[in-house]
């Protein structure tokens, strides 16, 4: 397949790029800085002024994106949370520009998202059904941007919104900040502990898309997380097992409030979320629970 990929140069980018060089595919990364093409990569300059990235693209079978400023960089300040919402809207209008474009439309546009569009709760068990939006900055924004993403299937275009959760991986996300308290003998549990932590391995990460590609069926909202989601005080006292650390100095929830503000929702509060459709459609996660997820990532 031809594949175009939009965010490749980011933690999941990276990793899925590789992934599908393996497998076979032709890719072309869309990105604003200037790189050579080498082999089956090709970079086409876009969302710069006079770029004409569908010129250069003229056909592909599978559209995916991943473009957007990171939730995980810096306080939640006004300023940056116009700067992660705008980037998605702006990256995904580019690309929906973009198919219009191209004489021949791809099968499919798989468009990143993430359970923060699930309010948080210590209670609910959310599938893709589940109707409740969260009234909250985040989910806002992972709303708004399916809504444009699904904007596509005027084109006959398949579109695929991938809900990811808490992403884990040694080369970004989440997981090497959540260990760093372990290693230097100093971790505990965050906040209450009866969050809920719906995680999934960064490798199956990239298996769940390519799997999304190639699955015709396939369609709509996909939740990309491990089927065995776990409260906050055990991922702490799992991660404290692997890495044979104690796990013994909590940090309580104002202190979590006072150092990251309002990006602290993102670990003192969670959402329980099943990868329903995934599982319905014969997926099978590689890492499937927590404690085989941190032996590959730590141990290895």
């Amino acid at each position: 397949m031809r594949i175009v990929i939009a965010g490749g140069s980011g933690f999941i980018g990276r990793k899925l790029t590789q992934f599908l060089l393996n497998k076979g595919h032709e890719l072309v990364i869309l990105t604003r800085k200037t790189k050579h093409s080498s082999g089956k990569v090709m970079y086409v300059k876009w969302l710069e002024e006079g770029a004409e990235p569908e010129l250069e693209i003229k056909t592909a079978n599978a559209f995916i994106n991943l473009a957007g400023v990171s939730i995980n960089d810096g306080r939640w300040t006004k300023k940056h949370q116009k700067q992660i919402y705008e980037s998605r809207m702006e990256a995904t209008d580019e690309l929906l520009r973009i198919i219009k474009a191209l004489p021949e439309k791809p099968s499919v546009l798989i468009n990143a998202s993430a359970i923060g569009i699930y309010p948080a709760s210590n209670h609910q068990k959310y599938t893709e059904k589940s109707p409740k939006i969260a009234n909250d900055f985040l989910g806002k924004t992972v709303s708004d941007w399916e809504t444009k993403a699904k904007q596509v299937e005027t084109l006959s275009t398949r579109a695929v919104m991938m809900r990811f959760g808490v992403v884990l991986g040694n080369e970004g996300g989440a997981l090497p900040l959540m260990a760093l308290p372990y290693k230097l003998f100093a971790g505990g549990t965050v906040g209450s502990g009866n969050q809920w932590v719906s995680w999934v391995h960064v490798t199956d990460v990239v298996r769940a898309i390519a799997f999304a590609i190639e699955n015709t069926k396939i369609a709509g909202p996909v939740n990309v997380t491990a089927p065995a989601p776990v409260r906050m005080k055990d991922f702490g006292k799992t991660i404290a097992s692997v890495l044979s650390r104690p796990h013994w100095l909590p940090v309580p929830t104002v202190a979590m409030k006072l150092a990251l503000g309002q990006k602290s929702a993102l670990v003192l509060e969670g959402q329980h979320v099943v990868p329903e459709v995934l599982l319905k459609q014969g997926f099978e996660f590689q890492y499937p629970t927590l404690r085989t997820a941190l032996e590959d990532l730590f141990l290895k």
